[in-house]
């Protein structure tokens, strides 16, 4: 059936809404995920400085949390996670260093910089990969190719940036990357299921979305009971 011009202009509007508004609901979400996780970090850290033998106590403060926030909210926070909340917080001591990249940048993204050992590479790193968009895939072959001391030492530096962005053009961002990430489902409290297809499980997260982003409006993100308690309950019917 054709669709008149007019009517199809509109139409194409409302869908850039639409998809406007899954955006930013995206990156409300996202924002919420980071600085909960560097939150819990920067708590671990804080808790473990009261501790008489840092180390041991540490290990075992993990686990006792761990098992904790396991059962009250699933999976997302193994000791293993915990670790590298802390280690979030102890790379970005200081919040408006990250802060406002995060539009640009997920946990996927920081966890990935958390390899980097150097913190002058670590901030370049983290403030290209926010500036250039580059996709998670993208800023980890440029810090597993050394992309940072090569471009540095370098006397012709357009030639290795050419050749980085023709490297990663397959890498190019995949729009539904962010929410098809499985911390992400986690964070929110989706259930578990491994038989959940790819479109059931983008179908339930953004119904959740669609919540979150109501309440967001009604509420105001910092009193927003899904960001602070950051679980919601479906059964993924």
């Amino acid at each position: 059936m054709d669709v008149p011009v007019l009517e199809r202009t509109f139409i194409d509007d409302i869908k850039r809404l639409i998809e406007d508004a899954r955006l930013n609901t995206y990156a409300a979400i996202n924002a919420v995920m980071l600085e909960t996780y560097w939150n819990i970090g920067k708590r671990i850290v804080e808790q473990e400085q009261q501790g008489k033998s840092r180390a041991e106590y540490g290990t075992q403060l993990l686990k006792v949390l761990s098992g904790e926030l396991s059962a009250a909210f699933g999976k997302g926070f193994s000791a293993r996670n915990l670790r590298n909340y802390r280690q979030f917080y102890l790379s970005f001591p200081h919040v408006e260093i990250w802060h406002t990249r995060v539009p640009n940048l997920t946990w996927s993204h920081i966890r990935t910089l958390l390899r980097v050992t150097d913190d002058a590479a670590r901030i370049w790193y983290l403030n290209e990969a926010a500036q250039e968009m580059w996709s998670v895939r993208t800023l980890d072959r440029n810090i597993s190719s050394q992309y940072y001391h090569r471009l540095l030492q370098s006397p012709a530096k357009e030639k290795v940036v050419s050749e980085m962005k023709s490297l990663t053009a397959a890498y190019e961002r995949d729009k539904l990357e962010f929410i098809k990430n499985p911390m992400v489902a986690e964070f929110l409290g989706l259930a578990s299921n491994m038989d959940f297809t790819e479109s059931k499980l983008e179908s339930a997260i953004l119904t959740h979305l669609q919540k979150f982003i109501m309440e967001l409006l009604c509420k105001g993100l910092h009193n927003n009971s899904y960001a602070n308690k950051f679980i919601m309950q479906s059964d993924l019917n």
